[in-house]
């Protein structure tokens, strides 16, 4: 059980260190950033709903550096178990706050889980002009077993190289990864999790009366859809395992359309498309002028999706008013690599099912911004050629990439149980340390050693 403790209007550094000198203080302002002899100072902003950033927080101030943390909800709150600030301002005011505050503290580095949620994205705008970090997590590019961790952004706003002769030269020059810790964590602990955060919010809305989450629809109707949802879990399992037993059966030619959530900002905002819809109809539209009988179209449900939008129907209408409904077969479930790699391709916008497709050697279409979007790995043509001919990845360029983007952004681990979170943690704090001066670590870790000496802190991590 999470026991969060009261926090005050500012956050007290874990470990003290004598008045004079105080290396946390040794600092200076050059062109917007904050450099000089002391530590790092970490700003924690919003994360999902896990210990993780808490644990990560607390791992920082036990390696000498000093740790901020600002909430903007009550679920926020529960999840950090230190002190902290909280933000009780409008979306409006958010930007001159934050101004402030992070010129204010003489903050570093901001950490934050997703760079597209409204107040994390005045963030990067913010840090970029003052010249600050900004490590951003998220889902593993490459799953299971592994989070991101980018500096900079991820996704549409990543750094990393966006073409094959990049990635072959960045591969040469890096070790062969090793491999990953399986990362346990279950469903019911990640809904449970998930509850007590927004229950936190729907109980205690007064203590920050502005806030308004980046989720399009109120958590309330998306429990209830999930709820409905899993009542039909049985019959929707038994729909896909029979479809998959037929199209095995007889050989089925067929590509796979796996759905992104219409909640998702790889859609929202790294895609020329509104939502879901507008993106299954355009490819079931090309599939139906392009493709030829008796080849089908396979949409597959995201297993997160919430059930509140009928996606079934959506699809069987486009197909009726595109004149393929005898073509195309819609699931919700079914063993994802089973059916790539029976598929002769996969289309997608940007979801990380797209690396699996790659490493599994099928051709694979993406139409939004993806980190693997590049030639050698995805189909360069058109939609509309993809269904005749559709281009395999060079499975050479797919190692070297898939090297790149663990050795750049990929930590093993995971969010949801308490051994992944703890190998997460371990495996962050290298790759945070590896973007900050010299003069930065080394102060810390004059704090750290002097704490120590003075048996006012335990060596961790």
């Amino acid at each position: 059980m999470l026991q969060p403790r009261p926090d005050t209007a500012s956050v007290v550094p874990a470990i003290r260190v004598p008045a004079e000198p105080d290396p946390w203080r040794e600092t200076e302002r050059l062109d917007g950033v904050t450099r000089g002899d002391g530590p790092a100072t970490f700003l924690f902003l919003q994360g999902i709903a896990t210990p993780f950033f808490s644990d990560l927080g607390a791992a920082l101030t036990a390696r000498g550096y000093r740790v901020r943390r600002i909430n903007f909800c009550s679920g926020d709150w529960l999840f950090w178990r230190g002190a902290s600030d909280h933000y009780r301002g409008s979306r409006k005011a958010w930007p001159a706050y934050l101004d402030a505050y992070l010129q204010r503290e003489s903050v570093t580095d901001i950490v934050l889980f997703g760079d597209c949620r409204p107040f994390h994205a005045v963030a990067r705008e913010i840090a970029q002009r003052l010249g600050l970090r900004v490590h951003v997590f998220e889902e593993g590019y490459i799953r299971p077993n592994w989070i991101t961790c980018e500096l900079g952004g991820v996704n549409g706003y990543s750094s990393l190289p966006r073409t094959a002769e990049t990635v072959r030269a960045l591969a040469r020059r890096l070790p062969q990864p090793g491999r990953a810790l399986p990362s346990t964590g279950d469903m019911a602990r990640r809904s449970l999790w998930d509850v007590s955060y927004n229950l936190a919010n729907i109980l205690f809305p007064y203590l920050y009366p502005n806030f308004r989450s980046h989720r399009p629809t109120h958590i309330a109707m998306e429990y209830a859809g999930w709820i409905k949802k899993f009542s039909r879990r049985a019959r929707t399992r038994r729909e896909a395992a029979r479809c998959a037993e037929i199209y095995h059966a007889v050989g089925c030619d067929y590509f796979l359309l796996p759905l992104q959530l219409d909640s998702d900002y790889q859609i929202r905002v790294h895609s020329p498309f509104l939502g879901v819809e507008g993106f299954m109809d355009r490819v079931i539209k090309s599939f139906a002028e392009a493709s030829q009988a008796p080849t089908r179209l396979l949409v597959k449900l995201h297993p997160l999706d919430s059930g509140l939008i009928n996606w079934r129907r959506f699809a069987r209408a486009s197909a009726r008013r595109h004149g393929v409904s005898e073509r195309l077969d819609f699931i919700d479930g079914g063993d994802l690599p089973a059916l790539i790699a029976g598929a002769r391709g996969v289309v997608i916008v940007n979801s990380t099912v797209g690396m699996l497709s790659l490493e599994m050697g099928r051709p694979t279409h993406a139409v939004g911004t993806a980190i693997y979007n590049m030639a050698g790995l995805t189909h360069q043509g058109e939609l509309d050629g993809f269904w005749t001919d559709p281009t395999p990845p060079e499975m050479d360029l797919v190692a070297d990439f898939r090297r790149v983007v663990l050795h750049r952004t990929q930590v093993n681990g995971g969010f949801f149980s308490k051994e992944a979170i703890a190998r997460a943690v371990a495996g962050t704090l290298p790759r945070l340390e590896a973007a900050l001066p010299d003069t930065m670590v080394a102060a810390a870790r004059a704090v750290r050693e002097r704490a120590e000496a003075e048996g006012r802190l335990a060596p961790v991590y």
